[in-house]
């Protein structure tokens, strides 16, 4: 897996990371960027497309509900979007809205209409498309293993009920994040 810039040298997502502070925030493992770094690789080797490996990337810019660290305020998303684009930065957004106890439980429900999504920041509730659920649900494998992988502690605590989601939402997730889920939790 890479954890240097070198994918990156010209990257305006890296040098915003840089200047707003994420080479230098810890996080579990190291640094909020290595941290990106990492979730944004394991994304790249399941396959995933450009903007959802970019929105890896970047999905702490806006806090998450479980991170409270934001490194830009929801009133710069015009930024975030000029330097990775708009479909990556509304999967950024969409990742960082997500009240996880009101969307989580029905997030992989086979029936559209029982799939509900909480905006946290707006308190809006609807019914995200399934590809908007396939792209939240592998970004959030993705960070949630990367921090299993890196904080053993971590994977103690919440292993079992990580595990116990992530087999709910089998159905949104890539054969190789299904694999990656046994590898890491069971």
């Amino acid at each position: 897996m890479m954890h240097s810039d070198d994918k990156h040298t010209d990257s305006p997502a890296i040098a915003l990371l840089k200047e707003l502070g994420a080479e230098t925030t810890k996080h579990s493992g190291g640094t909020l960027l290595t941290h990106l770094l990492r979730v944004e690789a394991l994304l790249a080797a399941w396959g995933a497309r450009p903007a959802l490996q970019t929105a890896a990337l970047c999905h702490a810019f806006y806090g998450t509900d479980g991170l409270p660290v934001s490194l830009l305020e929801l009133s710069e998303r015009a930024r975030l979007a000029e330097a990775i684009g708009a479909e990556a930065e509304e999967l950024v957004y969409f990742y960082a809205s997500c009240d996880r106890k009101a969307s989580y439980p029905s997030l992989a429900a086979a029936d559209e209409a029982s799939v509900t999504f909480r905006d946290r920041f707006t308190g809006e509730e609807f019914t995200p498309s399934l590809q908007q659920r396939r792209d939240f649900a592998e970004l959030t494998v993705a960070n949630e293993l990367d921090l299993a992988k890196v904080n053993a502690s971590f994977r103690e605590r919440n292993g079992a009920d990580l595990l116990e989601l992530f087999t709910a939402w089998t159905p949104l997730l890539s054969e190789a994040a299904r694999r990656e889920v046994t590898t890491v939790l069971g």
